[in-house]
């Protein structure tokens, strides 16, 4: 039997491998999608600091597994540890099962004995495995000596921090997406004057989107400006 999770709670369909920019990680980026797609590393740990855009490509994994039939499940730990571990019962059946913020089941003995004994089953069936976090295996803080040591089996894979020229190119692409036009003055505008994490500028660019289709008019400096009402720039 394949686990009840709780309603709400699964991948996003806006958020697939064309919608993230890759920069200095497309080595990674690569690497993921190859095992999504069953082609390639069969366990994956995948860390980098927040904002790196990790759980956006889990959900990109899951959405490319998915449009070739495969089964997936999609685990946002940190918001699954108030249920019981029982969650992960029958995970074995499924093809690819990605686990995000695996930290936050830290130092809870059920959860980790769970997940211990879930990434068993899985290596035993064959069923692929994406783990995400902020910090590399060897830093999780997570209890259970044998969970550790498993965590580390699989290919680790670092999200570099993307530098002001992938931001730029990364605001464009998702502006792409929204179909919003966003020059590279005023991208350059957004990364100097305001948040300059991904998220915060994503939120920003979906407010932005919204405020010039409702006032039908292109977005422009002066235009960011009036909306942000500076200062201060708001996130």
């Amino acid at each position: 039997m394949l686990p009840q999770l709780p309603l709400g709670l699964g991948f996003a369909e806006p958020y697939g491998f064309e919608q993230y920019y890759g920069g200095a990680n497309l080595e990674a980026v690569t690497a993921l999608k190859r095992c999504a797609r069953g082609e390639g590393e069969p366990f994956i740990y995948l860390w980098g600091e927040g904002g790196t855009g990790k759980s956006h490509l889990l959900q990109a994994c899951c959405r490319e597994a998915h449009s070739l039939g495969q089964c997936v499940v999609y685990l946002p730990l940190a918001e699954l540890k108030a249920y019981p571990p029982t969650l992960l019962e029958g995970l074995e059946h499924v093809d690819l099962v990605c686990v995000d913020e695996v930290g936050a089941i830290a130092a809870d003995p059920l959860w980790e004995q769970a997940l211990y004994h879930c990434f068993n089953r899985l290596r035993e069936r064959a069923v692929r495995l994406i783990v995400a976090d902020r910090v590399p295996p060897a830093q999780l803080p997570i209890q259970l000596a044998d969970l550790r040591t498993r965590l580390a089996w699989g290919l680790t894979l670092w999200l570099k921090p993307l530098s002001d020229a992938d931001k730029l190119a990364a605001l464009r692409l998702r502006a792409r997406h929204l179909g919003l036009e966003l020059s590279p003055k005023v991208a350059q505008f957004l990364l100097t004057r305001c948040p300059r994490d991904l998220p915060s500028l994503w939120q920003l660019l979906e407010r932005l989107d919204r405020a010039t289709l409702a006032a039908k008019r292109r977005l422009t400096i002066p235009f960011v400006k009036q909306y942000l009402k500076e200062p201060p720039c708001e996130s």
